[in-house]
């Protein structure tokens, strides 16, 4: 499978955790009153509806033509969305900011919770690092995405290693939603304007490159901000495209994957 197909599927699958998350967040919040909890319970409903669907729908197509996992991710993204839509209604749903206050920096004005989110967020991406580097269970991921027959050989639980994934990669969609919702709002809508710089920064990090997509995002938010300056922020987003479009050209592989010798 190609990167970029493999990014589409993934991608695609990310907005209706990002979207549930928050919904369910927002929900916590009002019931409790606590940011944090709504966030940690946020993560652990979408993380079990992940594997819900993954054992039910998912699981029996690995293998198969990647088309029809693509429709498959697809159609469930569409049908989830529907049902937030009918659960939650068209409204935007406001979720205040657990850190208030701001600070000035060259005479402007910052909010502290966008550094409490960034640190947060490298908190979280430095753990799932380690995790995949180090631990024994992150081996197994790793071994899995390389070869995944040769890693079924040596005794490594395969279709449980997919499901543990999808649960860890819901759980990190919905709380990212969480801790977007006080920047706009969560609406029906939440997870489609960053889906497209999404699928770019992964294929031009690198399929399976957690570093790379992590280098690949500041590039891209680099490119995008430098271009504003000479044209409008509307226009800038064709740098990216740019990019992407150069990269699956004469680097279909990534352009922060080390060239093998």
């Amino acid at each position: 499978m190609c990167p970029a197909t493999q990014s589409f599927d993934g991608v695609a699958v990310n907005v209706w955790r990002v979207k549930l998350g928050a919904f369910v967040g927002a929900t916590v919040l009002t019931v409790t009153g606590n940011f944090w909890l709504a966030l940690l319970a946020a993560a652990i409903v979408i993380a079990a509806l992940g594997v819900l669907l993954q054992v039910t729908t998912l699981r029996p197509l690995i293998g198969r033509d990647p088309l029809t996992t693509i429709l498959a991710t697809f159609g469930i993204s569409l049908v989830l969305q529907k049902y937030a839509l009918w659960q939650w209604g068209p409204s935007v749903r406001r979720i205040s900011e657990p850190v208030p206050g701001d600070f000035t920096l060259f005479h402007l004005q910052y909010p502290w919770y966008r550094i409490a989110t960034a640190v947060l967020a490298g908190l979280i991406l430095g753990g799932l690092w380690l995790f995949l580097k180090y631990g024994k269970y992150g081996i197994w991921i790793r071994a899995t995405t390389q070869d995944r027959v040769m890693a079924q050989a040596m005794g490594i639980p395969v279709p449980l290693v997919y499901t543990a994934v999808f649960a860890i990669g819901s759980a990190m969609a919905a709380a990212s939603g969480v801790l977007f919702g006080p920047f706009a709002g969560v609406t029906q809508t939440m997870g489609f304007d960053f889906t497209l710089r999404a699928f770019i920064v992964v294929v031009v990090g690198g399929m399976g490159n957690l570093g790379g997509s992590i280098l690949a995002s500041i590039f891209v938010s680099l490119l995008e901000a430098y271009a504003a300056l000479v044209v409008s922020p509307a226009q800038a987003v064709i740098a990216s495209f740019v990019v992407l479009v150069l990269t699956m050209l004469f680097r279909p592989t990534g352009l922060f994957v080390p060239t093998p010798k």
